[in-house]
């Protein structure tokens, strides 16, 4: 080249291979991710430990059925110990249940278990059906299920027969939810929350208000 001669400007780049015109895609949420893998871990340990008895539960197995790691597993609730502890109580579903004036308490408590259902896509009481006759730790979960609903309700009722009403009305609300189960595509699946309080609510609040 001679040293009048322009030198030739660089050619501009392609657009297609303009990193303006291609953003590197965000990471796709994974199953693992702490926001959403919480709930699914919970499903998966009600499973484990209502099917299977306590020496057979690995939380790489409960890991497996949730689709996370097991080191998400251990960052939500510890040891398997503490998430067996976490899955027998039952102590904050009773607290939502009977959360309303003895008056209305059966069409609430209706409307609550069916709306939770659908919402996190399992019975907040059923799995205690599922220990029945089983010898192991799982007996923790009938001990836990006693006293958090069955006492519980039975020291708001009033009048005479108490603890006897009070087993009815669990016994209502397992069999409610045990019915959806068995039922998920059925008539129940179309009906609203109310609607379906409309029907089952009257046979717990006659249990309620009986003096």
């Amino acid at each position: 080249m001679t040293s009048g001669q322009a030198t030739a400007p660089a050619p501009a780049p392609h657009p297609a291979s303009s990193p303006a015109q291609h953003p590197v895609p965000a990471p796709a949420r994974s199953a693992a991710d702490p926001g959403s893998g919480r709930d699914a871990i919970l499903r998966a340990a009600r499973r484990a430990f209502t099917q299977r008895p306590y020496a057979e539960v690995t939380i790489r197995g409960i890991a497996a059925d949730a689709g996370v790691s097991p080191s998400l597993v251990v960052k939500h609730f510890g040891r398997k110990e503490e998430l067996f502890n976490t899955v027998a109580d039952f102590g904050p579903a009773a607290a939502e249940l009977f959360d309303a004036p003895l008056a209305v308490l059966g069409r609430h408590m209706v409307v609550t278990l069916v709306n939770r259902r659908r919402e996190l896509q399992s019975d907040p009481l059923l799995r205690v059906v599922f220990s029945l006759g089983n010898r192991d730790e799982r007996s923790l979960l009938r001990d836990r299920f006693h006293q958090q609903v069955t006492d519980a309700l039975t020291t708001r009722l009033p009048g005479r027969e108490r603890a006897l009403r009070a087993e009815l009305i669990a016994g209502h609300l397992l069999g409610l939810g045990a019915t959806l189960s068995l039922h998920r595509e059925g008539a129940g699946a179309d009906a609203t929350d109310e609607h379906i309080a409309d029907l089952y609510a009257p046979a717990l609040q006659s249990l309620i208000d009986r003096p």
